[in-house]
């Protein structure tokens, strides 16, 4: 409405209300119109796409957008380059790592029990004590061994006596016989006295030697070189050695030995190595496999599979200088079975797969662009796998963000390999506009340059 007219009505009183109610049915429509006729807000971004009152089709939806005024902006996010981290395909070595769940064991466990019985008087060892074969370890009352000792010294000296007093008489009979005084039979039967006589004097020499022997088991020593554990019996006690738990028990834990199991279809690197004699290298970590306990050495191979795993059991030996393996502790092996010499190298973490099987999105250096690309994998340790197929040393691939990618589709690569992104030969023509690769500068860092690729060690 031409402002001159209201101008012209305001200034005569009886036109007042009329001009009051004009400025209102503006004001309605005004708001009417912000608020698009539906209720909702107008938004300016969406008017270019409707054509009267109506949104053009578009390619946001299965109605091709006539329901959906916002399509066209959801169609431009999808066309922008997606961020994700890049690693290169490297060439290198790779070790063949096996792992499985060991059980330490002791190399030799000895329960030191007494020979003979008695009381316990004495204790000459500290729990955890590390000992050599025949040092003391207890003593038990010896005197009832001394009693006995002397007892069977007593009859041997008596029955030596016997023994040689037959002998004096056995030498008189033969002279008598050469004098023909006496009859041949008194003197066989001097002879068989005097046989009869050694014989009980043997008999009362292996007594003194048992007796002797007693004696000897009332010191305990150790059977075997160990660390002793804790002591199972207290002075005063009566032992014997029938005793399951004994005085203590010795275990010999340097060096000592992990059994583990291997899947069958896995020894083939391993029985081939050790069969040439060569050393195969084994590792200790603990059960969460942040901590490696020890380095040892694989030392031999059962000779045959366990029917019910399918596996074969090895044993592994570890010089365990610093006891941070003990008897029955779980475990983790990690056994370097074979090393792959000039291997293509990618992470693992890279490799996609389908039900075609696994592929890699790789990425085009000229335009920043993506492309599935089918690999063939070999050997996978740790967190690499060896290319045998599909990919050349240099070639860039996805690492982190694949699950928003389409083939042919822009990424804006912003970390190579751990190492911030600089390339300039990656970015896309439309330069700061997010294509390729950013500056060290646009990603915040410190430094921009060229491109340092450092891939990780296996």
């Amino acid at each position: 409405m031409n402002l001159g007219i209201l101008e012209k009505f305001s200034t005569r009183p009886r036109h007042r209300p009329v001009i009051w109610s004009l400025a209102l049915v503006l004001a309605v429509g005004g708001v009417y119109y912000a608020l698009d006729g539906k209720g909702n807000a107008h938004d300016p971004a969406t008017a270019g796409n409707q054509q009267g009152g109506r949104p053009s089709g578009g390619a946001g939806g299965p109605d091709g957008g006539r329901n959906n005024p916002g399509s066209g902006l959801r169609g431009n996010m999808a066309n922008r380059p997606q961020a994700i981290k890049a690693t290169a395909v490297r060439q290198g070595d790779l070790d063949v790592v096996l792992t499985a769940l060991g059980t330490v064991t002791a190399s030799n466990t000895a329960i030191v029990r007494p020979r003979v019985e008695g009381q316990l008087v004495r204790i000459h060892f500290r729990e955890g004590q590390q000992v050599k074969t025949g040092d003391l370890l207890a003593e038990i009352d010896p005197r009832p061994f001394r009693i006995q000792l002397e007892q069977a010294q007593g009859q041997l000296t008596r029955d030596s006596a016997l023994l040689a007093a037959a002998r004096v008489d056995l030498e008189r009979y033969r002279n008598l016989l050469a004098q023909d005084s006496i009859a041949r039979q008194q003197v066989d039967t001097q002879e068989a006295l005097v046989r009869q006589y050694q014989g009980v004097v043997e008999t009362d020499q292996a007594q003194v030697d048992n007796a002797r022997l007693q004696l000897e088991f009332s010191r305990v020593t150790a059977p075997a070189s160990g660390k002793l554990g804790l002591r199972q019996v207290d002075v005063g006690n009566n032992i014997r050695a029938s005793d399951a738990n004994g005085i203590v028990v010795i275990t010999e834990t340097q060096p000592i030995h992990i059994l583990f199991s291997i899947p069958a279809e896995s020894l083939g690197g391993v029985i081939r190595r050790f069969d040439r004699g060569e050393t195969l290298s084994v590792e200790a970590w603990d059960r969460d496999g942040q901590t490696r306990l020890a380095t040892g050495r694989l030392v031999s191979l059962d000779n045959q599979i366990d029917a019910s795993t399918g596996a074969l059991k090895l044993k592994a030996e570890f010089a365990n200088k610093d006891n941070s393996l003990l008897p029955n502790q779980f475990v983790n092996i990690r056994l370097n079975s074979e090393s792959r010499v000039g291997s293509l190298l990618l992470s693992t973490a890279a490799i996609q797969r389908n039900a075609e099987g696994s592929y890699v999105y790789h990425i085009d250096q000229k335009d920043a662009s993506v492309k599935t690309r089918p690999v063939r994998l070999g050997v996978t340790s740790g967190e690499y796998a060896a290319i045998e197929a599909g990919l050349r040393a240099g070639d860039l691939v996805v690492l982190d963000g694949a699950d928003r990618l389409r083939d042919g589709g822009k990424v804006d690569i912003i970390s190579i390999d751990g190492a911030a992104a600089t390339d300039s030969r990656l970015r896309n023509s439309e330069g700061d506009k997010g294509y390729g690769i950013k500056s060290g500068a646009e990603k915040g860092g410190a430094e921009g340059g060229e491109q340092k690729i450092r891939p990780r060690q296996s």
